[in-house]
């Protein structure tokens, strides 16, 4: 087994900010709740943000311990741990797509669509967890 404090902190982390994240999603009973609610707006993109910034994080943990190859971007930290077998081609896309929304939220923060992230936060929270999941599968076989 793959034994690395940060890992696990960042594993811990992101269980965290998922719990925060659902707690969000309680209180935003309907998408008119969530665009009038400037406040919770605003901590779910950065909340999700977040999320995936953990989600990078373990990835280059991971790819720098098993000495895999470099990623040369966000999204390619996902290919590369598909490429070596940590995370399943299904999940793929969807982690692909995770990096895509971390880049419009950070790039494109003035044109942010709500009706995206209020989808993202009803109905996407569960791929963080396929994700930590996965990474926690692999460093029980590593």
């Amino acid at each position: 087994m793959l034994d690395d404090a940060v890992l696990t902190e960042r594993l811990r982390l992101l269980a965290q900010y998922l719990d925060e994240l659902r707690g969000f999603r309680k209180a935003a009973r309907s998408f008119q709740v969530y665009v009038d609610n400037v406040m919770l707006r605003r901590a779910v993109e950065r909340g999700l943000q977040v999320a995936v910034e953990i989600c990078l994080d373990i990835g280059r943990r991971l790819i720098a311990l098993e000495g895999f190859r470099y990623a040369k971007d966000n999204q390619d930290v996902f290919r590369v741990l598909a490429d070596e077998g940590v995370v399943s081609g299904d999940l793929l896309e969807t982690l692909l797509e995770m990096a895509r929304f971390r880049n419009l939220i950070v790039h494109d923060y003035a044109e942010i669509d709500n009706a995206r992230v209020y989808g993202i936060l009803k109905k996407h929270l569960d791929d963080f967890d396929a994700y930590a999941q996965a990474i926690a599968d692999y460093l029980s076989r590593a």
